[in-house]
């Protein structure tokens, strides 16, 4: 099966993209996440970015775990948590996020998030420098240099300096 032979390119967009995303507690949450499914054995993440309104992330999802549930569970318990919040602290943004669906009354991530498998180690290193540079692209401008911006893996792999603890080198 794929899902446990290759890594994946994952994206996730919030609502109408929406900037959710840009408060560090929602980031840290995310990274606090992806520690979790790593300390379970149910993906290896070998990169991944936050940006105000979507995330990337490069993984493999280990088995018996399956992709669908493990995006799944990931994506629901993200946006429980950042719903709860901001229906606790920031209300008014509450009703930005109303959803269209008959199942839910709000909705944080859009369905149907991206999963592409890099079947290379070319398509890999492709992938990655995606991810690292999506925070210095002038529509962005959240960081000069992508080893600037706290919140992507670029540090990792450019200065060897693994701010996460959960990050497996792509090479390894």
């Amino acid at each position: 099966m794929h899902e446990h032979q290759y890594p994946a390119f994952f994206t996730a967009t919030i609502l109408s993209w929406k900037h959710v995303l840009k408060p560090d507690k929602y980031k840290q949450l995310i990274i606090d996440s992806l520690r979790f499914l790593v300390v379970q054995n149910r993906v290896i993440v070998y990169g991944f970015v936050i940006m105000p309104n979507h995330i990337h992330l490069l993984w493999k999802i280990n088995p018996p775990f399956a992709k669908s549930e493990v995006q799944r569970d990931f994506l629901k318990f993200t946006g429980q948590q950042i719903k709860n919040d901001i229906k606790k602290n920031h209300p008014a943004v509450l009703e930005k996020l109303v959803s269209t669906q008959a199942d839910r009354k709000y909705q944080i991530w859009e369905r149907n998030a991206l999963s592409i498998y890099c079947y290379s180690l070319k398509v890999m290193q492709e992938k990655l420098q995606y991810i690292h540079t999506n925070p210095v692209q002038s529509h962005w401008n959240l960081a000069a240099i992508p080893e600037d911006y706290y919140y992507s893996t670029a540090r990792f792999y450019e200065l060897n300096k693994d701010d996460f603890g959960f990050i497996t080198h792509y090479a390894e």
